[in-house]
């Protein structure tokens, strides 16, 4: 062959990246899992990386959806859901398990298969069970297919709250009092279960706060101010979660740290403080996104306090194998001791959650925030890392 005609060979155009933004979800947290997606759909730069919208509905459909952010807003109070946002009623979008293959496929009953083409990296967007915790992360690594956000065991582990605090406890970081019902304890035993709660607050004190052990964004949560108020505390966790986690109070000051993966590793963001919400018993649903209660950004906290809350963000983002961002969440104790509460690995996200500002103040603005996290899921591997 000669070097004229090789030169003369037309060249394949290099195409974008595309990302493959996930959405919705069977949890309780279906809502502002859309809300999210709003959000970063807006924020991703089109110049950069092609696009395909997925929701997930509440019933476990994987649909393929209008790329209409400004309809997944929450109006009226009324919480946006991928039903009113999905292409077709019947649908259905199919991830390739083929880890050879990255061709999405579209089906309706009736027609013939329609491919979406390859998608590079998916950006999951949903909050709490079937999503945030693990098991969408599996599928993804089956399939191949890089990923935002921290793998399996990160994201099971940053999803349940007990084995949560029993990882962080074996790495050093101090957690507060808490104990644990399990759903076979209930089921078995409801009088033991419930004297092991009373015999929890007889140590601790009341009031305490009971809730679902693998849930997010405040749902569920009861603060019972005594044995009146405990059963009805119980059923209400048990909505979301079989199993329940039951905390004493941390008196003090909640302070928040955002952390990021960059090229050379995970860095904190400055913290913020959630005040006390007047209107609200604690900072709730409600209070989140509904509500929108302002936080203090960054924390009034002195240089040593700033310094040492994000160094611990960062050991507990190290602590749980998380990968690509999460929130920390601490107590800051009336003794000056900060103590952690959770993390979440697919924290907040629309514009007036925490994660964000965190970032904004130190100097990554919003869809800068958002090309990060793209840019380091394609940076890493599937499988074992």
């Amino acid at each position: 062959m000669s070097t004229e005609n090789l030169s003369q060979s037309p060249e394949r155009p290099t195409r974008k990246p595309r990302v493959a933004v996930v959405f919705g979800g069977r949890s309780s947290e279906h809502g502002i899992s859309v809300v999210t997606a709003g959000a970063v759909l807006s924020a991703i730069d089109r110049t950069k990386y092609d696009v395909l919208p997925i929701g997930i509905t509440q019933d476990g459909r994987w649909a393929l959806t209008a790329d209409e952010p400004e309809r997944m807003a929450i109006v009226d109070r009324k919480q946006p859901n991928v039903e009113q946002l999905a292409e077709s009623a019947e649908g259905g979008v199919v991830l390739p398990v083929d880890p050879a293959s990255r061709e999405v496929v579209y089906t309706e009953p009736g027609s013939v298969p329609k491919a979406l083409g390859e998608v590079d990296v998916v950006f999951p967007l949903l909050h709490g069970p079937y999503g945030e915790d693990g098991t969408l992360q599996g599928l993804l690594e089956l399939s191949g297919v890089p990923y935002v956000g921290s793998g399996v065991l990160a994201s099971a582990v940053g999803q349940d709250k007990d084995y949560m605090k029993r990882v962080f406890t074996s790495f050093g970081l101090k957690v507060g009092p808490y104990t644990v019902i399990r759903p076979r304890e209930w089921q078995q035993d409801q009088s033991a279960a419930r004297k092991k709660i009373v015999d929890f607050a007889g140590e601790h004190g009341w009031p305490l706060f009971v809730k679902p052990a693998r849930a997010g964004s405040s749902f569920g949560i009861t603060k019972v101010d005594d044995l009146s108020g405990l059963d009805e505390a119980i059923e209400e966790a048990q909505r979301h979660d079989p199993k329940i986690i039951v905390e004493a109070l941390l008196r003090g000051r909640e302070i928040e740290c955002g952390v990021l993966e960059f090229e050379d590793g995970p860095r904190a963001s400055v913290p913020a403080e959630i005040p006390p919400v007047q209107s609200h018993a604690f900072y709730d649903f409600e209070a989140k996104y509904i509500d929108a209660a302002d936080g203090i950004v960054p924390a009034p906290l002195t240089e040593e306090q700033t310094a040492e809350i994000r160094r611990l963000a960062v050991e507990a983002f190290d602590a749980a194998s998380c990968e690509g961002l999460v929130r920390a969440d601490f107590f800051l104790t009336e003794d000056g001791e900060f103590v952690i509460n959770e993390i979440n690995t697919m924290p907040g996200f629309t514009p007036i959650s925490m994660y964000p500002r965190m970032w904004r103040e130190t100097g990554v603005g919003y869809a800068e925030l958002v090309d990060r996290l793209i840019q380091a899921a394609l940076r890493r591997s599937t499988g074992l890392r």
